[in-house]
């Protein structure tokens, strides 16, 4: 079973992409998929570029195409990419998180680090914008 609790409360850093520096949140989930063993692309934005963040998982570029969206009653794989919205309008994603097995996604907040949530709770259920399995591809 991975570990998660070295994790938790690392400092949210923008572009940041170790336990030292502190994560953003692609950053964190770079580092799940690290420690399950597999390398994801990188991907930057700065936090607050709403557009550049939400073509990570809404347009076809070549990082979207190395992931396949999990379907309505698939089950989720673990780990699972989180797309999430944060006072965006419907379908606009602004953030990502992890998700880590029995209901659970790891994801950083900025004014709290990395914490565990439950993606069935009211204030994440409705806000989940969908559910990304890695695949590959050609920027492996």
């Amino acid at each position: 079973m991975i570990q998660y609790r070295d994790l938790i409360g690392v400092k949210f850093t923008n572009r940041g992409r170790s336990m030292e520096e502190g994560f953003d949140c692609y950053g964190l989930v770079q580092e799940i998929y690290r420690r399950y063993g597999m390398t994801i692309p990188d991907y930057t934005a700065d936090f607050d570029d709403l557009e550049k963040v939400n073509a990570l998982i809404t347009s076809k570029t070549a990082i979207t195409s190395n992931w396949r969206r999990i379907g309505k009653g698939e089950e989720l794989p673990v780990p699972c990419l989180m797309a999430i919205r944060f006072g965006t309008p419907s379908g606009i994603v602004n953030h990502t998180g992890c998700y880590i097995g029995n209901g659970q996604f790891i994801h950083i907040r900025s004014n709290i680090g990395v914490c565990v949530d439950r993606i069935d709770s009211p204030a994440w259920r409705l806000v989940i914008e969908g559910f990304y399995e890695y695949v590959g591809g050609s920027d492996d």
